[in-house]
C-alpha cells in the first residue's frame, strides 16, 4: 500500500510539472493535500482511467486545462466577509490612506470580485474613491471575467446586506446594485476605478508600488516556500508605510523578512511595511 501511495505521489508531481512546463502555471508549491485532492476529484469525474491518461489530455487539450484551472482556483468569497476587518479598514487604515495624493490598491487573488466591490463601497463612503485605483488580479481568467462583470446571484444580497451593515455601512446596500431577474448588477460607479487582469502570484512580477495589498485566504493553500516567494513579491510591491491584509489563518510570522513588517492590527491580520530606518533600528 505504501508503494502504491508513493507511485501516486510521483504521478501527482509529474502532473504538476507538466502544467508548469506546458502552460507556465506553477502549482508545485501549493499545499500538497489540497492540490492532490483537487486532481483526484477531477480524475473521478472524468472518463480517464489513470492520472497518466489525464496528463496526456492536459498537455494536448487547452480546453481541458482550463477546466483543471477552474478546479485549482480558490473561489470561496463573499462581500464584506469578516465585518470587523472592514471596520478596521474604515476606522484605522483609510484615515491614513486619505492623506495620500493618490491611492493604489492591489487585490491579489481577487477570485470573482466580491471583496473588490466591498472595498470600492467602503472607499466611496469614506469619500476617497475618486482618487483611488484598484487593481484586481487572479490566476483564473474566468473568475476575473466574472469579477469584471460585477454580476452576482440576487439571492446572496440579503446575506451581503447583513455583512455590510455589521461592517459599519453608512447607506442602503441596495443603492450599490440594480436587480434584474435573478441577478444583482453592481453599479458602474463602483467599476470605474477598477483594473482587472490575469496574474499568477507564483510566476508573474509586480506591476507597481501599492499603498494597500489585499490577499486574504489565498496563501493558506500554498506551501511555506511558496508563501515566502509571494511575501517577497508583496514586500517589493508596497510603498514604505503601505498595508498588507491577509486572511484570519494567515501570517507573515514565518516569512524570512518578516521584520520588514509591523503588526498594525494583529487580530485582523493587517500589517504595515516599515520604512528603511525602522528596519535598520530593528
Amino acid at each position: 500500500m505504501e508503494q502504491l501511495q508513493s507511485n501516486q505521489d510521483i504521478e501527482i508531481q509529474l502532473f504538476l510539472e507538466g502544467i508548469f512546463l506546458r502552460y507556465g502555471y506553477d502549482f508545485r508549491g501549493y499545499a500538497r493535500p489540497s492540490i492532490k485532492r483537487r486532481i483526484l476529484r477531477r480524475l473521478a469525474l472524468s472518463e480517464f482511467d489513470s492520472l497518466s491518461a489525464m496528463q496526456y489530455a492536459m498537455l494536448y487539450d487547452p480546453h481541458f486545462f482550463r477546466i483543471l484551472l477552474q478546479d485549482f482556483s480558490i473561489n470561496v468569497t463573499e462581500m464584506f466577509r469578516d465585518p470587523r476587518f472592514y471596520q478596521v479598514m474604515r476606522e484605522r487604515v483609510i484615515p491614513i490612506l486619505r492623506e495620500l495624493p493618490f491611492i493604489k490598491i492591489w487585490h491579489a487573488g481577487c477570485s470573482t470580485g466580491e471583496e473588490v466591490y466591498s472595498m470600492a463601497i467602503l472607499l466611496t463612503e469614506e469619500n476617497v474613491y475618486d482618487k483611488t485605483r484598484i487593481y484586481a488580479t487572479d490566476v483564473n481568467a474566468e473568475a476575473v471575467n466574472r469579477a469584471k462583470s460585477g454580476i452576482y446571484a440576487l439571492d446572496r444580497m440579503q446575506e451581503y446586506t447583513a455583512g455590510y451593515q455589521r461592517a459599519g455601512g453608512c447607506a442602503s446596500f441596495a443603492d450599490y446594485y440594480s436587480a434584474r431577474y435573478d441577478v444583482a448588477i453592481m453599479n458602474n460607479s463602483l467599476k470605474r476605478n477598477m483594473v482587472f487582469a490575469d496574474h499568477n502570484l507564483v510566476t508573474d512580477v509586480s506591476f507597481g508600488e501599492m499603498d494597500l495589498i489585499m490577499c486574504r485566504n489565498v496563501l493558506i493553500y500554498f506551501s511555506r516556500d511558496l508563501q515566502n516567494k509571494v511575501f517577497a513579491l508583496f514586500l517589493d510591491s508596497l510603498h514604505a508605510g503601505g498595508f498588507l491584509c491577509l486572511g484570519s489563518s494567515e501570517s507573515v510570522r514565518f516569512f524570512s523578512r518578516s521584520r520588514s513588517f509591523v503588526d498594525f492590527d494583529e487580530k485582523e491580520k493587517v500589517y504595515r511595511k516599515k520604512c528603511r530606518n525602522e528596519i535598520i533600528a530593528g
